[in-house]
């Protein structure tokens, strides 16, 4: 049968369980505020019931039961939810950077407005229609040449500042880069802090929330996979284990193993030979090429800001492509318009014999030079800094007087078509350069609109699982009450257990004395 001091063992059991769940529900209001702390339960459990069975049981009916055990402090956390977090962090990353870029783009580009390139070039127009009026006029002339400048050097400004916007996008890269190698090694440090506790039988917990914590920050990066590996030895059926983290393509495909029992596989960005793009992503030994990596994140991003080598080996992303149009228009419009130029006569030519002078010029050559890099080239030729006389004014059939009509072809340029040797179909300069500045608009408004709606959806992810694992201190409050309330009938059973014992020890046998 039982032991007479069953009944105190079964009252400490209580005592010792409940006291327990109150110091986890302590810790649990100590760090409602904690940023990253996964609120935590004690997992009580029935003790082995008497008898136990065997051979040598006491034959009773039915088994006893002795009490209550604190088990394990568990985490109260949902590993689905993380999952989902982590996606939409990663997407967030993404479109956030990628609506940086663009924000940044067109803020250099400032279109429409007075003081942008397509301004300048109106103002080019202008002056070459009020040259048209009185040809002859050296001060229409000087105002030409003056607004020709203009237009140049808001090339040359807008070639440049993208260029600058472009260095910096390849400094946020090497930085990404390290932020992520740093977060490896912070996992893989917690990974080993983790392996050496969980075979001795303990969780944890503090560990546990530290490395979902980096796993969060890491997320933002790019796609990550997150598995666990067992731990080993006396290991709790509850211990997480050791994370593997793999980066993974937007299906799900693994890239790269980035930690593992093995210690870190640290990523790398390699850039081409001309230091201009970038040519692979490499993972400790293995390395991607570019185009193949589709792991949305913040990394992904920066990399198409910067630039990289497509399919075809061309340069692209968002900086490399406003430059390269910058390019085109540049040096068609230059192109086209010496072409013009140098066809007619102007003051100096009618004196000295034609000479066929240009109006724009390469800075490095002194004539139109490579299509790659002009706009930051592009200037006024010498000759016409020389000389306004050098300036065309007239047409070869009539020498002799300026002539409103020739000038007039000069500005009909800006009406005209031509091909800007990017296979598109065949524009003015206006509507080329509007439909760069829209097509950039539209890029931009997609990703402002792509930000808004997955920081919302990692939100409502977020919300839904702090729901599930942070502090709620009216919960908390109510379990404190009730887990009180459990250790005082504890102590008042302890009570009952000893004037029991006293009865049966002082009382019993001395009746009738």
């Amino acid at each position: 049968m039982a032991s007479t001091f069953m009944g105190l063992e079964t009252a400490r059991r209580g005592l010792t369980a409940q006291q327990s769940a109150l110091y986890t529900t302590g810790n649990n209001i100590a760090n409602a505020n904690t940023l990253g702390y996964t609120r935590q339960r004690v997992d009580l459990q029935q003790s082995q019931s008497f008898p136990s069975v065997g051979q040598n049981a006491p034959m009773i009916p039915g088994q006893m039961g002795t009490g209550v055990e604190a088990g394990s402090v568990v985490r109260v956390r949902e590993t689905f939810l993380d999952t989902q977090y982590r996606s939409e962090s990663s997407k967030l990353g993404y479109w956030e950077n990628r609506a940086a870029a663009l924000s940044d783009l067109e803020t250099i580009m400032n279109e429409p407005s007075d003081s942008g390139l397509a301004a300048a070039m109106d103002s080019f127009w202008e002056s070459l229609q009020d040259m048209a009026v009185d040809p002859q006029n050296a001060g229409a002339r000087a105002v030409v040449r003056q607004r020709g400048i203009a237009v140049a050097e808001t090339f040359n400004y807008l070639h440049q500042t993208v260029s600058a916007e472009k260095a910096d996008a390849k400094n946020e890269l090497g930085v990404s880069e390290k932020a992520m190698n740093t977060l490896l090694s912070q996992l893989d440090q917690v990974n080993k802090q983790i392996g050496s506790v969980e075979p001795n039988g303990y969780l944890p917990n503090d560990l546990y929330d530290k490395r979902d914590s980096i796993l969060d920050e890491l997320s933002q990066y790019a796609n990550i996979k997150v598995s666990y590996e067992a731990s080993g030895g006396n290991a709790l059926a509850q211990a997480e284990g050791k994370a593997v983290v793999t980066l993974v393509d937007d299906n799900g495909n693994a890239l790269g193993t980035l930690v593992d029992k093995d210690g870190v596989h640290q990523i790398k960005v390699n850039h081409n030979a001309d230091d201009t793009a970038v040519d692979s992503i490499s993972i400790g030994d293995t390395v991607i090429d570019i185009n193949n990596f589709n792991s949305t994140g913040k990394l992904k991003s920066v990399v198409e800001s910067y630039g990289y080598k497509d399919e075809n080996g061309q340069l692209a992303g968002i900086y490399n492509d406003m430059l390269t149009e910058l390019d085109n228009l540049a040096y068609t419009f230059a192109t086209e318009f010496n072409k013009v130029h140098e066809e007619g006569l102007s003051p100096n030519e009618i004196t000295d014999g034609d000479q066929a002078i240009s109006f724009f010029a390469d800075s490095e050559s002194g004539s139109i030079g490579e299509r790659e890099g002009f706009a930051s080239r592009i200037t006024i030729s010498q000759d016409i800094k020389n000389s306004l006389d050098n300036i065309v004014n007239a047409d070869p059939s009539n020498p002799t007087l300026g002539d409103a009509t020739y000038v007039s072809k000069l500005a009909d340029i800006f009406n005209n078509n031509y091909d800007y040797g990017n296979n598109s179909e065949q524009s003015n300069f206006r509507n080329y350069f509007e439909g760069v500045i829209g097509s950039m608009a539209v890029s931009a408004q997609e990703a402002n609109k792509m930000t808004s709606n997955s920081a919302t959806l990692q939100q409502t992810v977020d919300n839904r699982r702090m729901s599930v694992s942070s502090v709620s201190l009216d919960e908390e409050m109510s379990n404190m009450i009730q887990f009180q309330q459990a250790y005082n009938a504890s102590a008042r059973m302890v009570t009952v257990m000893d004037e029991m014992l006293d009865k049966i020890i002082n009382g019993m046998g001395v009746g009738g004395r």
